[in-house]
């Protein structure tokens, strides 16, 4: 028995719990499976909501694979075993329509992670693999074709399970097993989400279920749609956002008790903090493990500024300089508040330009839209509060602009969402500019703070000198 806590409450539960029948599935999405279920940790929800919208967007905001140049390390199970890495999908020995599908979906050879991980997880036997890689480095595809590639469609029966920790990433998952398999018809998919309502006494038919946990749980257990033993690949995605929720971690673990023993367990997440490995093996036996490195976010590619303003019209007067000034292909703009983000974006658009507004009120659906226009250029501009920081990259992006200094709940340097701001610029080798509006001597101490935390120089712009502006832009 594990002596970690979650693993514990599983383990007791499954003493204690004798029917099936008393655990509460919520209609509205995947319930804590917890008897005491209406009292969760409300931050542990806003934790998970917090990474998996981070997660979502990331994934909707990559059109391809990010040209990742960071080296993967492989930790084999069996380091007698000679290491496979693969530099074509030919090499693989794919079936023809789901190479087919690869190449339809623009993927012209494998990525970084994709060269270790795919030998992997098509070997015969099947091989149990954990990979750290971030967004953009194309493990959904990998794993997705995994998947496609140890169905028999001849059965009729799910005989590969794919869980994620919410509603919209098994969507999104589920679009590119469809993408994928689009030339390879035979094979069905069915989703395990809140909303998908299912007679009782009907068996699940398609060879590939993806879903959330509760609902996998339910359609195993309760509901007896899917029978667990005939699971021949289990694939746990987004395992950190997964773990950032008590109850999705125990529902986990019941699906993977139930797989037979030579199931094939694949389990992915972007970072690998010491919850997350617990988890990874307890789930996980015997694996191989992978790891890419995550990009080092670092501020030699950014030329950083700042300008001296007296208010918000003083700042608005400064971006209006700038944007007359150099060429930007696409630029973010970042504010302390919704009033400030939503003031700039009218003033903005009376100028003409094509400005995408985001902020934390809007939902997840809201935001992948903003983002995705953004991201195919329909805007040039894209407003946001802090809400868009972190991780999400768009590789024309040349400037950003701190129209408000970072500060953390305290209203203190916040160094760190300093450095994820100014480094949505610089990304993929290429040179970026960070312009700071600086209203106040508090302003100003806060930019010394983060120039010394650095040890970057942030120099000074005048944008009434449009030469000077003119020299920066080069």
């Amino acid at each position: 028995m594990s002596t970690d806590s979650w693993a514990l409450s599983v383990d007791e539960q499954e003493s204690t719990v004798k029917s099936v029948g008393k655990l509460r599935i919520k209609e509205a999405g995947d319930a804590n499976i917890h008897p005491n279920d209406g009292d969760g940790d409300k931050s542990d929800e806003e934790e998970k909501e917090d990474r998996a919208t981070q997660s979502l967007l990331n994934k909707l905001i990559r059109s391809n694979v990010v040209n990742n140049t960071n080296q993967v390390e492989v930790l084999q199970r069996d380091p007698n075993s000679p290491l496979y890495s693969v530099k074509t999908f030919e090499e693989l020995r794919l079936k023809p329509q789901l190479l087919k599908g690869v190449y339809e979906m623009g993927f012209n050879r494998p990525s970084k992670i994709q060269e270790n991980a795919l030998p992997m997880m098509l070997a015969e036997p099947p091989q149990n693999l954990i990979a750290q890689s971030q967004s953009g480095t194309g493990k959904t595809a990998a794993f997705v074709l995994a998947m496609l590639s140890h169905v028999d469609p001849s059965l009729k029966w799910p005989q590969c399970l794919c869980i994620s920790p919410t509603y919209e990433l098994a969507l999104q998952t589920g679009k590119v097993i469809e993408q994928m398999g689009k030339f390879y018809s035979e094979v069905k998919l069915a989703y395990a989400v809140r909303g998908h309502k299912m007679d009782r006494g009907i068996k699940v038919k398609e060879q590939i279920v993806i879903g959330t946990p509760g609902t996998v749980l339910d359609w195993c257990v309760k509901l007896k749609f899917i029978d667990p033993k005939k699971i021949k690949v289990f694939v746990l995605d987004e395992a950190d956002v997964m773990i950032a929720t008590q109850g999705h971690q125990d529902q986990s673990i019941r699906i993977q008790r139930m797989l037979p023993k030579d199931c094939q367990m694949l389990l992915f997440s972007a970072t690998f903090e010491d919850s997350v490995w617990k988890f990874a093996e307890r789930v996980v036996p015997d694996p191989n493990i992978i790891k890419l490195k995550r990009e080092e976010e670092t501020l030699d590619t950014i030329k950083q500024y700042y300008v001296l303003c007296n208010n918000k019209e003083d700042k608005f007067n400064a971006l209006c300089n700038i944007y007359g000034a150099i060429t930007i292909a696409q630029a973010m703009i970042f504010c302390h508040t919704r009033k400030t983000a939503n003031w700039l974006a009218g003033q903005l658009s009376k100028e003409g330009h094509q400005v995408a507004l985001l902020s934390g009120e809007m939902v997840v659906e809201q935001r992948a839209a903003v983002i995705e226009r953004f991201r195919d250029g329909k805007e040039k501009v894209l407003i946001t509060t802090n809400v868009c920081a972190r991780g999400i990259d768009v590789e024309q992006v040349s400037v950003v602009i701190n129209f408000d200094l970072p500060l953390d709940k305290d209203g203190n340097p916040d160094n760190e969402t300093y450095l994820h701001r100014i480094g949505r610029t610089g990304r993929f080798g290429k040179r970026g500019l960070a312009v700071n509006m600086v209203d106040s001597q508090r302003s100003m101490e806060i930019l010394k703070t983060y120039e010394k935390h650095f040890n970057k120089k942030i120099g000074r712009l005048d944008t009434d000198d449009l030469d000077e502006i003119e020299k920066i832009g080069n």
